[in-house]
């Protein structure tokens, strides 16, 4: 079981990674401006896009999705529910953001380089070939360094600024053990691990899942922002290093990742009703 586990945080990263685009002070912003928001910055897409994780569930419990037949997919379709995801997200934000910070953060992305950033951002978030993209972003990443390109560092110092204050490996390690914890508790798997144990087995090679985690987000940037200049790259990340605009984000990722959990505990429950698929 503790191979399993660890053989799957990799792939697993390197999917939520590609997922994440994510404060209070003053009143919070009214529904029709929340949606406004949503649209306006893409992250009405990256929730869309949060059920590609279901993917790797299969993995993390060392099941093939292939034997449930057609009752996967309807599965999944019903648990990572789209507009159930939309309204949960909807509602926090009412209650948790402030005018002042999505005033901040719309102005930007409805500027020229803004929305041309959504396109793309939306773009790569509702590509399901994360091998692909993993490999064209790699082979890009590996010319820059080969030309002495300074984009690298520019492409790092906005990964920097979306995960600030550097929850991301946490999170998916969290992530994984409600996830885990859910599916021995329906009978799916026999976990032989208690909460705490599972919690130090993921930690115990954090080090090369935080490698793991950089170099997948600094693959994804460069296959994202391939057609941008170094300019526009540089001027994203000075954007996104505002302290408004890290307001934003550090609430976004927190949204994003636990609507993730909820829905995977959904999902190893209902797992528990799936019957392997007859040959016929």
């Amino acid at each position: 079981m503790k191979n399993r586990v660890e053989r799957s945080v990799v792939p697993l990263l390197a999917l939520l990674v590609a997922l994440v685009l994510v404060p209070v002070s003053s009143a919070a912003a009214n529904r029709d401006r929340i949606e406004a928001f949503l649209n306006t910055t893409g992250f009405d897409v990256a929730l869309e896009s949060i059920a590609l994780a279901s993917g790797s569930a299969p993995e993390m419990l060392g099941i093939d999705p292939d034997g449930f037949g057609s009752d996967w997919t309807r599965l999944t379709e019903e648990v990572f529910d789209t507009q159930l995801m939309h309204e949960t997200a909807v509602s926090i934000l009412e209650e948790t953001l402030n005018d002042e910070a999505l005033a901040h953060a719309v102005e930007f992305y409805a500027s020229d380089l803004g929305q041309r950033l959504v396109e793309v951002e939306n773009a790569a978030h509702l590509n399901d070939d994360e091998e692909a993209k993993q490999q064209e972003g790699q082979e890009i990443v590996a010319g820059l360094v080969q030309d002495g390109s300074p984009r690298v560092e520019q492409l790092k110092r906005m990964n920097n600024a979306i995960d600030a204050s550097g929850t991301s490996l946490r999170a998916l390690q969290e992530i994984q053990l409600r996830f885990l914890l859910a599916a021995s508790a329906s009978g799916v798997i026999d976990l032989q691990l208690d909460a705490d144990e599972l919690r130090l087995m993921l930690r115990q090679n954090e080090a090369g899942m935080r490698q793991a985690l950089q170099l997948s987000a600094l693959a994804g940037a460069a296959y994202t922002y391939q057609d941008f200049s170094d300019e526009e790259v540089e001027a994203y990340a000075e954007a996104l290093e505002q302290p408004l605009m890290q307001e934003v984000y550090e609430l976004l990722n927190a949204i994003q990742y636990e609507i993730m959990a909820m829905r995977f505990e959904v999902l190893a429950a209902r797992m528990a009703d799936l019957h392997p698929a007859q040959d016929i």
